[in-house]
């Protein structure tokens, strides 16, 4: 059974960092990644690394704040969020394929993913 668990979540002032984790069991990953959505509106795309070469993508909003990264020891996919601002608040949710992928995106949509976790809200106060 496929599970994806995520922690690391929290409030944090503009400016701070936070580093989410999402536990992943049940299968081999061929891609993990990150959404969020705030209340109200549509999921959207935030980052997502290959299980093949580890090719990381961001959606443009975080590139160069944000860094994606994969312990496949561990199975478990990181996001580290630097520079913080009001708009990341939002709930996080980790995303995962165990399907072959058979091609990479600048961003991906959510369903390239199967599989998703209860999410881990991040507040970041001004």
């Amino acid at each position: 059974q496929v599970q994806l668990v995520e922690s690391g979540g929290g409030l944090v002032q503009a400016g701070g960092s936070l580093r989410l984790s999402c536990a992943a069991s049940g299968g081999t990953f061929s891609i993990l990644g990150w959404f969020r959505q705030i209340l109200g509106k549509e999921r959207e795309f935030v980052a997502a690394i290959t299980g093949s070469g580890g090719i990381a993508s961001y959606a443009a909003s975080v590139k160069g704040l944000f860094s994606i990264s994969r312990d496949d020891a561990k199975n478990t996919v990181y996001l580290q969020m630097d520079s913080l601002k009001p708009e990341d608040t939002a709930g996080y949710y980790c995303a995962g394929r165990t399907r072959k992928l058979s091609y990479t995106r600048p961003a991906y949509y959510d369903w390239d993913f199967d599989y998703w976790g209860q999410g881990t809200q991040v507040t970041v106060s001004s």
